[in-house]
């Protein structure tokens, strides 16, 4: 990685770990987030304070900070090898581990969405459509949001783009291993659905 990606990275990351679901909750009056259901500052947990417009702020500023960070590599530095894609990891690491809460942050579905809808809008289109669809059909976030991660790869190996196959590879596997918890909660049965305590 040249220097010029590394501090595109660095951008990307200081982008994504902006902790949107905590600032926006505590400015609400709501208290820190952290300190209900899953200790997330994702808008699913915002959704637990029982505020949707909150947790649908939330969702959206999520979802511009991942896209802001690749369109700045995109339109002010087209010439750096891969920038866009050094932009996007940084994104979404930044908002799994923020340095700012002891890389404690979010389970990085709405950040990814917003990378993929500028890094390769195609693979942002069956991203929501899965994400929304298996929302819709199970009512469970945890779900939904593992299997349209997982959808990116899958995309870049049906479409024949190689180039980011690596990538969204590795996002799939981060958004995995954060929802690891809720995995147990599935395979038993306990996972809430939205709209339900937890």
């Amino acid at each position: 990685m040249t220097a010029s990606s590394l501090l595109l990275f660095a951008m990307g990351y200081l982008l994504g770990s902006i902790p949107f679901g905590l600032l926006l909750t505590r400015l609400a009056g709501k208290g820190d987030v952290r300190d209900i259901g899953s200790g997330s500052i994702g808008a699913t947990n915002v959704l637990r304070t029982g505020s949707k417009p909150l947790a649908a702020a939330t969702v959206l500023l999520d979802i511009a900070k991942g896209a802001l960070a690749v369109w700045i590599a995109q339109r002010f530095f087209p010439d750096v090898f891969a920038g866009d894609q050094a932009a996007a990891a940084g994104a979404v690491v930044g908002h799994l581990y923020p340095v700012w809460l002891k890389f404690r942050g979010g389970k990085g579905v709405a950040t990814l969405f917003g990378v993929l809808l500028v890094l390769w809008p195609i693979a942002g289109l069956i991203y929501a459509a899965v994400w929304m669809g298996v929302l819709l059909v199970v009512r469970i976030s945890s779900a939904a949001g593992i299997a349209a991660a997982v959808s990116a790869p899958v995309s870049a190996a049906a479409f024949g783009v190689e180039e980011l196959f690596p990538l969204l590879l590795g996002f799939a596997l981060l958004v995995v291993w954060r929802h690891r918890e809720n995995i147990v909660r599935l395979r038993a049965g306990t996972e809430p659905r939205v709209g339900r305590s937890k």
